[in-house]
Protein backbone atom coordinates (compact mmCIF):
# COMPACT_ATOMS: atom_id res chain seq x y z
CA UNK A 1 0.00 0.00 0.00
CA UNK A 2 1.89 3.12 -1.23
CA UNK A 3 -0.60 5.58 -0.45
CA UNK A 4 -1.23 6.72 3.41
CA UNK A 5 -4.46 3.78 4.35
CA UNK A 6 -7.76 4.93 4.48
CA UNK A 7 -9.44 3.66 7.82
CA UNK A 8 -12.62 3.70 9.42
CA UNK A 9 -12.70 3.58 13.33
CA UNK A 10 -15.11 2.13 15.86
CA UNK A 11 -15.33 3.07 19.48
CA UNK A 12 -18.34 2.00 21.95
CA UNK A 13 -15.85 1.54 24.80
CA UNK A 14 -18.66 3.51 27.22
CA UNK A 15 -21.73 5.72 26.26
CA UNK A 16 -19.97 7.66 23.11
CA UNK A 17 -20.80 5.52 19.94
CA UNK A 18 -17.82 7.07 17.74
CA UNK A 19 -17.06 6.70 14.42
CA UNK A 20 -13.81 8.10 12.92
CA UNK A 21 -12.65 8.03 9.41
CA UNK A 22 -9.03 9.21 8.71
CA UNK A 23 -6.14 8.85 5.97
CA UNK A 24 -3.00 8.03 7.58
CA UNK A 25 -2.60 11.02 9.82
CA UNK A 26 -5.49 13.24 8.22
CA UNK A 27 -8.70 13.75 9.52
CA UNK A 28 -11.42 13.23 7.60
CA UNK A 29 -14.92 12.78 9.92
CA UNK A 30 -15.65 12.46 13.63
CA UNK A 31 -18.70 11.44 14.14
CA UNK A 32 -20.15 10.86 18.43
CA UNK A 33 -23.42 9.48 19.22
CA UNK A 34 -23.92 10.13 22.93
CA UNK A 35 -26.12 8.37 25.12
CA UNK A 36 -24.97 10.66 27.80
CA UNK A 37 -28.69 12.02 28.21
CA UNK A 38 -30.30 8.65 28.71
CA UNK A 39 -27.65 8.06 31.85
CA UNK A 40 -28.04 11.28 33.61
CA UNK A 41 -31.44 10.36 35.00
CA UNK A 42 -29.54 7.47 36.85
CA UNK A 43 -26.68 9.58 37.87
CA UNK A 44 -24.21 7.44 36.09
CA UNK A 45 -23.45 5.56 32.95
CA UNK A 46 -25.34 1.71 32.78
CA UNK A 47 -23.39 -0.49 31.21
CA UNK A 48 -26.72 -1.93 29.47
CA UNK A 49 -28.46 1.30 28.64
CA UNK A 50 -24.85 2.09 26.60
CA UNK A 51 -25.04 -1.41 24.97
CA UNK A 52 -28.53 -0.64 23.75
CA UNK A 53 -27.75 2.77 23.08
CA UNK A 54 -24.33 1.64 20.70
CA UNK A 55 -27.06 -0.64 18.37
CA UNK A 56 -29.31 1.91 18.04
CA UNK A 57 -26.86 4.78 16.68
CA UNK A 58 -24.15 2.87 15.13
CA UNK A 59 -25.51 2.61 11.59
CA UNK A 60 -26.98 6.17 11.43
CA UNK A 61 -23.44 7.09 12.99
CA UNK A 62 -21.01 5.02 10.10
CA UNK A 63 -23.83 6.32 7.35
CA UNK A 64 -22.85 10.07 8.78
CA UNK A 65 -19.01 9.48 8.68
CA UNK A 66 -19.04 7.95 5.61
CA UNK A 67 -20.98 10.88 4.15
CA UNK A 68 -19.37 13.60 6.33
CA UNK A 69 -15.82 12.17 4.73
CA UNK A 70 -17.12 11.48 0.63
CA UNK A 71 -16.17 7.83 0.92
CA UNK A 72 -17.77 4.52 0.60
CA UNK A 73 -17.47 1.53 2.35
CA UNK A 74 -15.96 0.01 -0.39
CA UNK A 75 -13.18 2.93 -0.53
CA UNK A 76 -11.90 1.49 2.97
CA UNK A 77 -8.61 -0.34 3.39
CA UNK A 78 -8.70 -1.10 6.59
CA UNK A 79 -11.31 -1.21 9.69
CA UNK A 80 -10.59 -0.85 13.56
CA UNK A 81 -12.16 -1.46 16.53
CA UNK A 82 -11.71 -0.94 20.63
CA UNK A 83 -11.11 -4.36 22.18
CA UNK A 84 -10.69 -2.52 25.20
CA UNK A 85 -10.68 -1.41 28.41
CA UNK A 86 -14.46 -0.40 29.08
CA UNK A 87 -17.82 -1.96 29.92
CA UNK A 88 -17.95 -5.54 28.15
CA UNK A 89 -21.22 -5.61 27.08
CA UNK A 90 -20.75 -2.16 25.09
CA UNK A 91 -17.42 -3.25 23.55
CA UNK A 92 -18.94 -6.22 22.73
CA UNK A 93 -21.97 -3.87 19.95
CA UNK A 94 -18.53 -2.02 18.51
CA UNK A 95 -16.78 -5.56 17.93
CA UNK A 96 -19.62 -7.21 16.49
CA UNK A 97 -20.13 -4.41 13.95
CA UNK A 98 -16.62 -4.07 12.83
CA UNK A 99 -16.36 -7.89 12.48
CA UNK A 100 -19.03 -7.94 10.56
CA UNK A 101 -17.85 -5.12 7.92
CA UNK A 102 -14.50 -6.09 7.88
CA UNK A 103 -15.58 -9.83 6.74
CA UNK A 104 -18.20 -8.43 4.79
CA UNK A 105 -15.82 -6.20 2.58
CA UNK A 106 -12.98 -8.56 3.01
CA UNK A 107 -11.18 -5.49 4.36
CA UNK A 108 -7.88 -6.27 7.35
CA UNK A 109 -9.21 -5.68 11.22
CA UNK A 110 -7.15 -4.16 13.53
CA UNK A 111 -8.51 -3.91 17.19
CA UNK A 112 -6.69 -1.65 19.36
CA UNK A 113 -6.30 -0.40 23.21
CA UNK A 114 -8.84 2.40 23.83
CA UNK A 115 -6.21 4.13 26.03
CA UNK A 116 -3.11 3.96 23.67
CA UNK A 117 -6.24 5.95 21.25
CA UNK A 118 -6.38 8.54 23.35
CA UNK A 119 -2.17 8.88 22.46
CA UNK A 120 -2.94 8.63 19.20
CA UNK A 121 -5.43 11.16 18.78
CA UNK A 122 -2.63 13.43 18.84
CA UNK A 123 -1.31 12.83 15.64
CA UNK A 124 -4.21 14.04 14.32
CA UNK A 125 -3.31 17.34 14.95
CA UNK A 126 -2.19 18.89 11.88
CA UNK A 127 -0.55 22.32 13.29
CA UNK A 128 1.49 20.03 16.00
CA UNK A 129 4.27 18.01 14.22
CA UNK A 130 5.12 14.80 14.85
CA UNK A 131 5.16 13.32 18.21
CA UNK A 132 8.28 12.80 19.40
CA UNK A 133 10.04 9.90 21.83
CA UNK A 134 10.07 9.01 24.59
CA UNK A 135 7.16 11.32 25.85
CA UNK A 136 4.74 11.21 29.47
CA UNK A 137 1.14 11.06 28.74
CA UNK A 138 -1.19 11.46 31.49
CA UNK A 139 -4.71 10.00 30.46
CA UNK A 140 -7.80 11.60 32.40
CA UNK A 141 -11.00 10.31 31.61
CA UNK A 142 -14.62 9.43 33.43
CA UNK A 143 -13.08 5.72 34.03
CA UNK A 144 -9.35 5.91 33.82
CA UNK A 145 -6.71 7.86 34.94
CA UNK A 146 -3.02 6.74 33.83
CA UNK A 147 0.49 7.67 33.61
CA UNK A 148 2.24 6.24 30.70
CA UNK A 149 6.15 6.27 29.67
CA UNK A 150 5.34 6.45 25.36
CA UNK A 151 8.62 4.93 23.91
CA UNK A 152 6.74 4.34 20.28
CA UNK A 153 3.05 4.30 20.00
CA UNK A 154 2.54 1.25 18.30
CA UNK A 155 5.18 -0.97 19.86
CA UNK A 156 6.47 0.44 23.29
CA UNK A 157 3.84 2.05 25.63
CA UNK A 158 4.81 1.22 29.24
CA UNK A 159 2.53 1.62 32.47
CA UNK A 160 3.74 3.67 35.19
CA UNK A 161 1.10 4.46 37.28
CA UNK A 162 -2.77 4.01 37.72
CA UNK A 163 -6.02 5.10 39.52
CA UNK A 164 -6.36 2.28 42.78
CA UNK A 165 -10.00 3.17 43.32
CA UNK A 166 -12.03 6.11 41.51
CA UNK A 167 -10.78 7.70 38.56
CA UNK A 168 -10.75 11.75 38.47
CA UNK A 169 -14.31 11.49 35.96
CA UNK A 170 -15.63 9.69 38.55
CA UNK A 171 -14.24 11.94 41.64
CA UNK A 172 -16.31 14.86 39.80
CA UNK A 173 -19.17 12.84 39.04
CA UNK A 174 -19.45 11.83 42.85
CA UNK A 175 -18.90 15.10 44.26
CA UNK A 176 -21.07 16.88 41.86
CA UNK A 177 -23.91 14.76 42.91
CA UNK A 178 -22.95 15.32 46.79
CA UNK A 179 -23.31 19.16 46.47
CA UNK A 180 -26.65 18.43 44.51
CA UNK A 181 -25.48 19.26 40.80
CA UNK A 182 -26.51 17.73 37.88
CA UNK A 183 -24.73 14.45 36.00
CA UNK A 184 -21.94 14.80 33.99
CA UNK A 185 -20.16 16.41 36.69
CA UNK A 186 -17.18 17.76 35.30
CA UNK A 187 -18.55 20.81 33.28
CA UNK A 188 -21.06 21.55 36.51
CA UNK A 189 -17.70 21.66 38.99
CA UNK A 190 -16.38 23.92 36.39
CA UNK A 191 -19.30 25.82 36.33
CA UNK A 192 -19.47 26.53 40.26
CA UNK A 193 -15.71 26.52 40.79
CA UNK A 194 -15.78 29.81 38.25
CA UNK A 195 -16.58 31.86 40.90
CA UNK A 196 -15.12 29.78 43.61
CA UNK A 197 -11.66 30.26 45.94
CA UNK A 198 -9.33 27.34 44.91
CA UNK A 199 -7.56 27.98 48.37
CA UNK A 200 -10.40 28.29 51.04
CA UNK A 201 -10.23 24.46 51.71
CA UNK A 202 -7.35 22.47 52.19
CA UNK A 203 -8.65 19.00 51.07
CA UNK A 204 -6.29 16.34 50.93
CA UNK A 205 -3.83 15.30 47.86
CA UNK A 206 -4.34 11.31 47.45
CA UNK A 207 -1.38 9.10 47.97
CA UNK A 208 1.29 12.17 47.52
CA UNK A 209 2.34 11.58 51.08
CA UNK A 210 5.94 10.47 51.36
CA UNK A 211 4.71 7.42 53.09
CA UNK A 212 2.88 6.52 49.80
CA UNK A 213 5.80 7.31 47.42
CA UNK A 214 7.77 4.20 47.57
CA UNK A 215 4.83 2.02 46.45
CA UNK A 216 2.27 4.32 44.39
CA UNK A 217 4.76 6.94 43.61
CA UNK A 218 2.70 7.27 40.09
CA UNK A 219 -0.61 5.89 40.82
CA UNK A 220 -3.79 7.97 42.00
CA UNK A 221 -6.43 8.09 44.59
CA UNK A 222 -9.70 9.88 44.88
CA UNK A 223 -11.92 8.44 46.68
CA UNK A 224 -10.65 9.08 50.00
CA UNK A 225 -10.98 12.85 48.81
CA UNK A 226 -14.32 12.52 47.46
CA UNK A 227 -14.91 11.22 51.04
CA UNK A 228 -13.79 14.62 52.54
CA UNK A 229 -15.65 16.68 50.99
CA UNK A 230 -19.03 14.72 51.97
CA UNK A 231 -17.56 15.00 55.43
CA UNK A 232 -16.83 18.02 55.46
CA UNK A 233 -20.24 19.48 53.68
CA UNK A 234 -21.75 17.13 56.95
CA UNK A 235 -19.81 18.67 59.05
CA UNK A 236 -21.15 22.41 57.90
CA UNK A 237 -24.66 21.32 57.73
CA UNK A 238 -24.85 19.47 61.44
CA UNK A 239 -23.80 23.39 62.69
CA UNK A 240 -26.25 24.73 60.55
CA UNK A 241 -24.01 26.92 58.50
CA UNK A 242 -24.46 27.21 54.31
CA UNK A 243 -22.25 24.98 52.43
CA UNK A 244 -20.49 27.70 49.80
CA UNK A 245 -20.55 25.50 47.01
CA UNK A 246 -18.63 27.68 45.16
CA UNK A 247 -15.44 27.19 47.18
CA UNK A 248 -15.68 23.43 47.30
CA UNK A 249 -16.05 23.21 43.76
CA UNK A 250 -12.85 25.32 43.12
CA UNK A 251 -11.00 23.51 46.44
CA UNK A 252 -12.21 19.83 45.09
CA UNK A 253 -11.22 20.60 41.70
CA UNK A 254 -7.85 22.32 42.99
CA UNK A 255 -6.64 18.94 44.69
CA UNK A 256 -7.26 16.84 41.49
CA UNK A 257 -5.53 19.17 39.19
CA UNK A 258 -2.69 19.33 41.58
CA UNK A 259 -2.55 15.64 42.28
CA UNK A 260 -2.59 15.06 38.61
CA UNK A 261 -0.05 17.19 37.29
CA UNK A 262 2.65 16.95 40.50
CA UNK A 263 2.69 13.12 39.87
CA UNK A 264 2.86 14.18 35.74
CA UNK A 265 6.21 16.07 36.40
CA UNK A 266 7.66 13.86 38.26
CA UNK A 267 7.26 11.22 35.80
CA UNK A 268 9.07 13.36 32.96
CA UNK A 269 11.76 14.78 36.14
CA UNK A 270 12.47 10.87 36.82
CA UNK A 271 12.37 9.67 33.74
CA UNK A 272 14.69 12.80 31.96
CA UNK A 273 11.50 13.35 29.57
CA UNK A 274 10.54 17.08 28.63
CA UNK A 275 7.33 16.37 27.04
CA UNK A 276 4.16 15.56 28.47
CA UNK A 277 0.72 14.77 26.58
CA UNK A 278 -2.51 15.34 28.12
CA UNK A 279 -5.61 13.29 26.62
CA UNK A 280 -9.13 11.72 27.95
CA UNK A 281 -11.85 13.46 28.86
CA UNK A 282 -11.71 15.62 31.88
CA UNK A 283 -8.82 17.40 29.79
CA UNK A 284 -11.25 19.68 28.61
CA UNK A 285 -11.39 21.02 32.25
CA UNK A 286 -10.09 24.42 31.69
CA UNK A 287 -8.20 24.12 35.21
CA UNK A 288 -6.41 21.28 34.37
CA UNK A 289 -4.90 22.76 30.95
CA UNK A 290 -4.19 26.57 32.50
CA UNK A 291 -2.03 24.89 35.63
CA UNK A 292 -0.50 21.70 33.70
CA UNK A 293 1.07 24.66 30.58
CA UNK A 294 2.14 26.80 33.74
CA UNK A 295 4.10 24.29 35.74
CA UNK A 296 5.42 22.57 32.62
CA UNK A 297 6.67 25.86 31.44
CA UNK A 298 8.00 26.65 34.67
CA UNK A 299 10.16 22.62 34.80
CA UNK A 300 11.29 23.11 31.04
CA UNK A 301 8.66 20.41 29.88
CA UNK A 302 6.79 20.97 26.42
CA UNK A 303 2.89 20.38 26.58
CA UNK A 304 0.87 18.87 23.62
CA UNK A 305 -2.69 18.67 24.63
CA UNK A 306 -5.04 17.55 21.45
CA UNK A 307 -7.74 19.05 19.82
CA UNK A 308 -10.58 19.12 22.64
CA UNK A 309 -12.69 17.19 20.55
CA UNK A 310 -10.68 14.78 19.90
CA UNK A 311 -10.16 14.12 23.49
CA UNK A 312 -13.25 12.72 24.39
CA UNK A 313 -13.73 8.97 23.54
CA UNK A 314 -13.73 8.65 19.81
CA UNK A 315 -13.85 6.67 16.39
CA UNK A 316 -11.28 9.02 14.97
CA UNK A 317 -8.24 7.89 17.62
CA UNK A 318 -8.70 4.48 17.28
CA UNK A 319 -9.08 4.75 13.26
CA UNK A 320 -5.35 6.74 13.85
CA UNK A 321 -3.67 4.16 15.98
CA UNK A 322 -4.73 1.87 13.11
CA UNK A 323 -3.65 3.67 10.15
CA UNK A 324 0.07 4.24 12.41
CA UNK A 325 0.11 0.39 12.95
CA UNK A 326 -0.09 -0.39 9.20
CA UNK A 327 2.52 2.32 8.71
CA UNK A 328 4.53 0.38 10.86
CA UNK A 329 4.16 -2.86 9.14
CA UNK A 330 1.73 -4.28 11.38
CA UNK A 331 -0.50 -7.13 10.35
CA UNK A 332 -3.98 -7.09 11.10
CA UNK A 333 -5.55 -8.86 14.08
CA UNK A 334 -7.37 -12.44 13.36
CA UNK A 335 -11.12 -12.81 14.58
CA UNK A 336 -10.37 -14.50 17.64
CA UNK A 337 -10.54 -11.32 19.77
CA UNK A 338 -13.55 -10.40 22.22
CA UNK A 339 -14.42 -7.62 24.89
CA UNK A 340 -11.59 -7.45 27.42
CA UNK A 341 -12.46 -4.97 29.85
CA UNK A 342 -9.47 -5.04 31.50
CA UNK A 343 -6.83 -4.85 28.67
CA UNK A 344 -3.56 -3.75 29.72
CA UNK A 345 -2.31 -0.32 28.21
CA UNK A 346 1.09 -2.43 27.30
CA UNK A 347 -1.14 -4.30 24.51
CA UNK A 348 -1.89 -1.54 21.84
CA UNK A 349 -2.92 -4.39 19.20
CA UNK A 350 -5.18 -7.72 20.05
CA UNK A 351 -4.72 -10.82 18.01
CA UNK A 352 -2.06 -9.87 15.23
CA UNK A 353 -2.09 -12.63 12.91
CA UNK A 354 1.17 -14.39 12.48
CA UNK A 355 3.63 -13.70 9.99
CA UNK A 356 4.14 -16.61 7.31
Amino acid sequence: MTRAPLVLGIETSCDETGIGIVRGCTLLSNTIASSMDEHARYGGVVPEVAARAHLEALQPAIRAALAEASVSLHDLDAVAVTSGPGLAGALMVGIGAAKALAVSLGKPLYAVNHLVGHIAADILDADAGPLEYPTVALLVSGGHTSLLLVRDLTSDVELLGETVDDAAGEAFDKVARILGLPYPGGPEIDRAAASGDPTAIRFPRGLSRASDLARHRYDFSFSGLKTAVARWIEQREAAGEPVPVADVAASFRESVVDVLVTKALDACAQHDVPRLLLGGGVVANRRLRDVALARAAEAGVSVRIPPLRLCTDNGAMIAALAADLIASGRRPSTLSFGADSTLPVTQIQVAEEEAA
